[in-house]
Parts: C-alpha cells; structure tokens; sequence
C-alpha cells in the first residue's frame, strides 16, 4: 500500500523554498461589541522584508533566466572559442563583450516577461473584441496600423539601422542613403508592408484562402524586381539589403501581436478552428518587405543621382562639428531607441481599447508593469546589443577571411593554407546555423503544431533536423557568396524558383508549415549576431556590402522542409499501400469473388 506525505513535508525533502506562516499572524485579532458581534476591520497590508521578497521571486525569475542564459552562451562560447582556437586570436575587448552578453540575457529576460504581461493582454482584448464591435474595414485598418507599430518595437530592428554605419558611400552611395538619411523610411517602408501582409494574412483567416497562390503573386514581382535591381550596378548593392528586411520582421513582437488580432478575427467570424489557423502571416510578413525596400531603392533612383548622395554625405560630414546630442551617443541613444520603439505601440493599442472597444483595461497594475518591464528590457537590449551580440558577430566576422587569406592588420595571416582555411570558414557558418536553430525555443514549439497537423507523419525531429539543416546551408551559402564575390542573385533566384516548383508540388499543411519555419529561426539573438558576422567578413574582404547571410537562412529551411515533406508523404503513401497488400482476405470476401 503506497505511503501518503503531506505536500509541505515533500517540499521540505525535496529542497523547495518552503515557510509555514500562521493564518493568525495574517489576520487581526477579531474584536466584538457589546452584543458580541464580530467588528468588520481594515486588513492591514502583507508586509515583507528583501529577504522574503528574494526568496518569492528567485524561482520565478531563475526559470526566465536560465532560458536565456540557454540560448546565448552556448553561443557566445562558441564564437569565442573558434576564435581562440581555430582563428589563434584572443578578444581584447572580453570585458565589454561579458557585459554586453549579459545585457543581452537580460534584455531579454525582462523584454520576453514584459511582452507576456504588458502586450499580449492588448492583443487578446482586441483580438476577440475587435472583429465583434466593428465593421471590417476598420479592423483591417486597425490591423495594418498595428502592423506598423510591431515593426519599431523589434528589437533585431535596431541591428538593421546600426549596418548604415559601416557602409562607404563611395562605393554603394544608394545603399548608404537608405541606411542614412533614409532609414527612417525604409523602416516605415518595412513596417508598412507588414501591416499590410497582416490584413491578407487576416483575410485569408476570415475567408479560407489557400496560400500557395499568395506565395506565387508575392514572389513572381519580388524575382522581377531583384534581377531588375541586380542588374543595375547602382542598385546591385541594394539587394542583399532588401532581402535581408524580410528576416528581421518575423520577430518577437510581430507574431504574437499580430497572430492573436488575426485569429481573433478568424474566430469571430466561426472560422478559428482549422488547423492551419495562424498559419501564413508570418509567410507575407517576410515577403512583403522586400518588395517594399526594393520599391522605395527603385523610388529613390529617381529623385537622387550617386553624385547628389555623395556630396550630401560629405557635407554632413563636414557640418557634424559640435557636439552631438546624449541621445545620439551611446548609451543614451540606445536607451531613446529603447523607449521610442515600444511607447508609441502601447499609446496606440490602448487608445483602440479606450476609443473604439470602449472596454475597461482589466489588472492595470499587471499591465503596466509589464510595459514597464518590456521598455526596460528594450532599453538593455539595445546595451547589448552594441557591446555584445554585434561587436562579437563582427570580431569573429572580420577575422575569418585571415583563416584562409592575407588581412591587413593580422600578422599571421593566412593562418591556414587556401583549402584548409576556406572549409574551416564554411564548416564554421554551418555549425553556428546548425547549433543557434536546434537551440531555438520556438521551433520546438513548430515542431509539436506541424506533427499534430500532419497527424504524426511528419515528426518533430524531422522538422527541428530539417530547419536546422536549411539554416545551416543557408548561412553557408551566404558566406560563401561574400568570400567568393559573386552576385547574390545568383543564389537567390535559383533556390525561390526551387522553393516555388517544391511549394506547387506540396500539399498546403507542409506549404504552411514550411514557408513559416523560415520565420522562426529568424529571432532576435540570430539577426544581430549573423548580420554583424556578415558585416564583418564584407568590411575584411573590402566588399561593398555584407548582406545577404540572412535571406540565405530564410530560404534554406523553406527548400529543406518542403523536400522532407514530399518524402514523408511519400514513405506514409507506400506504408499504407503495403498495408492495403497484406491485408487478409475475409470468408465473405472470397465468397463475394466467386459469385
């Protein structure tokens, strides 16, 4: 007969934080009148010291902690010790870069807890609320708006704007333009084509439009416009950059934000029960920016010659001689992007509640926490992002080419003979592609939605392999078109036309899943960190430019997932004819094929 223990004692055994607290201490000491009533009395306030305010929160926090901690310092070990190692350099900035890491983990801590209690409350509310109290033309505009304001409050957004600086204008004035006096534009650009892949991907919800024809409107024109591009030596530069937007928007914020406002419409509407449901916004989310970007390059090599950007480059270089303001050197403008990239999203998402919903904002204090907490986490992010992620992504990038070539500045340069050091550089690429997607939390998460849509044929090792494998040849392949020199549109057109072939092949769960897989390995520790490496291996090898790494990561899953898919289905096809073969042959059957 089994033994019963109480849950404190077993708490106690097992070393769990435990106190026994009388209820009487909590209460006041009940008093009566003169009839012998109880007198109703104000309960005073619990009251606890650091202490016991330390022990209530360290398991709560030490989870989000850890979790982080995870996901960054595998990855920081493995940079440092290629390095070391492989590279036979030592990082003399170790300190910044510990402190810019840690700034990193608990940027995020704070950001990911602040987005739970502060935002998504927002996106819930509006979500259900929204579709029920509204005309549909005013929540697809809602929803577009709100497709804008996710965009500035992404944290791998501020990687994006920080790639301006390393670029000569010299060399890709058009590029640096976009990175410079227009980056404003080309983030609302960004922002804009998110909301607007939001309100088709909400349609799509609403009237159960299959995707693949969407993917084909949204990547004919997007091929079009990049050989257009590519072929222009003035805007050649560009493409990478433009590719490069569709990664970055399928972050954090984006998708629970605006998966929550699309399904609630889906819901609303008794349309929320599919299983492919929340499936394809973040598909048009990466699609749509690039032929934003590429449309707003095109609109500004019309209005503005090489020449004109140069020389206004070198004028504003001449001007910048007084000192610049705190909010423009670090760490003050790394805090003001911080606050400005997450309170105008809050004003605007609590103006839709007040004005248009006209509902009361349930737990105030918890949401308002939680925003506080998401700004500060925004705030040290953006810390270490500078400090960390970027300036380890851009030691490790720019010391890579002198495994294999002569870099100025490194002594022992080539360390290693060509061969040698050119598959030391690729294996490299592969293994941190490799590594850094396993290690994502939300493809886990994939991995268990794509083998209960699949009703187990395709298994979530299958999947975690497949991403994992597609990310890591992608970031390969775009290393190997910096090192080499060669346009990126040689891989780029190639492998969406494959993607395309493979998508009409498909059936539409593996389309869904696949195109979306590409943005989940698309998160904010990835971006940053493979954008600075990219950077950095250009700015070595005197590159005009470093992109493209990204993009090449978004399309390997896509391709590796679909061919994985295609031949699950194929194995599941012969399995079950097997089974239909072998099956026994009953009496009245044999009886039915006699007569």
């Amino acid at each position: 007969m089994p033994q019963q223990f109480r849950f404190g004692d077993y708490q106690q055994e097992i070393g769990t934080g435990h106190k026994t607290v009388s209820f009487n201490d909590l209460k006041p000491a009940p008093k009566l009148d003169t009839d012998g009533n109880l007198i109703s009395q104000q309960e005073p306030r619990i009251k606890l010291n650091g202490g016991e305010i330390y022990n209530l929160i360290r398991p709560y926090l030490s989870v989000r902690f850890i979790g982080q901690v995870k996901t960054v310092v595998p990855l920081a070990v493995y940079l440092l010790l290629f390095q070391i190692i492989i590279l036979r350099q030592l990082e003399a900035d170790y300190l910044i870069i510990t402190g810019g890491m840690l700034a990193v983990i608990l940027g995020l801590m704070f950001f990911m807890e602040g987005l739970k209690l502060g935002l998504m409350p927002f996106g819930t509310v509006i979500g259900s609320i929204l579709p029920r109290k509204s005309p549909l033309p005013l929540v697809l505009l809602v929803t577009l708006l709100l497709g804008i304001g996710v965009t500035f409050a992404e944290p791998a957004i501020g990687a994006l704007k920080a790639a301006g600086q390393n670029v000569s204008v010299e060399q890709a004035p058009y590029l640096y333009t976009l990175l410079n006096e227009w980056s404003g534009a080309l983030v609302m650009v960004v922002g804009l084509s998110v909301g607007l892949a939001a309100v088709l991907g909400t349609l799509r919800f609403l009237y159960g439009w299959s995707l693949k024809p969407m993917i084909y409107m949204a990547l004919l024109p997007l091929l079009v416009l990049t050989v257009a591009a590519a072929t222009d030596p003035d805007l050649m530069s560009v493409v990478g950059l433009a590719w490069d937007c569709g990664a970055v928007t399928t972050g954090p914020v984006t998708v629970p934000l605006v998966l929550a406002l699309g399904v609630g419409i889906a819901s609303a509407a008794g349309k929320g029960d599919s299983g492919l449901s929340g499936f394809g916004i973040v598909t048009l989310a990466s699609l749509f920016p690039v032929i934003g970007v590429f449309l707003l390059a095109f609109y500004v090599s019309f209005t503005l010659t090489p020449a004109e950007i140069i020389e206004a480059a070198q004028h504003a270089s001449a001007a910048a001689t007084s000192a610049p303001a705190w909010y423009e050197t670090s760490p003050g403008e790394e805090i003001a992007l911080g606050v400005r990239a997450i309170l105008p999203l809050v004003i605007f998402l609590y103006l839709v509640l007040k004005l248009i919903l006209r509902e009361p904002l349930k737990n105030r204090g918890e949401v308002f926490f939680g925003i506080g907490l998401t700004i500060l986490g925004m705030c040290i992010f953006n810390l270490g992002l500078t400090y960390g992620l970027s300036k380890i992504g851009g030691d490790v990038g720019g010391l890579i080419p002198a495994a294999y070539t002569k870099v100025d500045g490194i002594e022992m340069s080539p360390i290693y003979i060509y061969g040698v050091g050119l598959a030391l550089a690729l294996l490299f690429s592969w293994a941190l592609g490799f590594g850094a997607t396993m290690a994502e939390p939300a493809l886990n998460a994939l991995g268990d939605t794509t083998e209960n849509l699949t009703n187990g044929v395709f298994k979530k090792k299958t999947l975690l392999f497949s991403v994992s494998l597609g990310v890591a040849c992608g970031i390969s392949a775009g290393l190997a078109k910096l090192i080499f020199g060669f346009p990126l549109y040689w891989l780029i057109v190639p492998t969406y036309l494959l993607a395309m072939l493979l998508t009409f092949l498909s059936t539409e769960e593996y389309v869904n899943v696949a195109w979306d897989s590409a943005g989940v390995t698309t998160g904010p520790i990835t971006v940053p960190l493979v954008l600075a490496m990219g950077l950095g291996v250009g700015s070595a090898m005197n590159a005009v430019e470093g992109f493209g790494i990204l993009c090449m990561a978004s399309i390997g899953p896509i391709v590796a997932v679909m061919i994985s898919g295609l031949w699950a289905r194929h194995k599941a096809g012969k399995q079950a004819a097997a089974a239909v073969k072998d099956e026994p042959v009953t009496q009245s059957q044999e009886a039915q094929a006699l007569l």
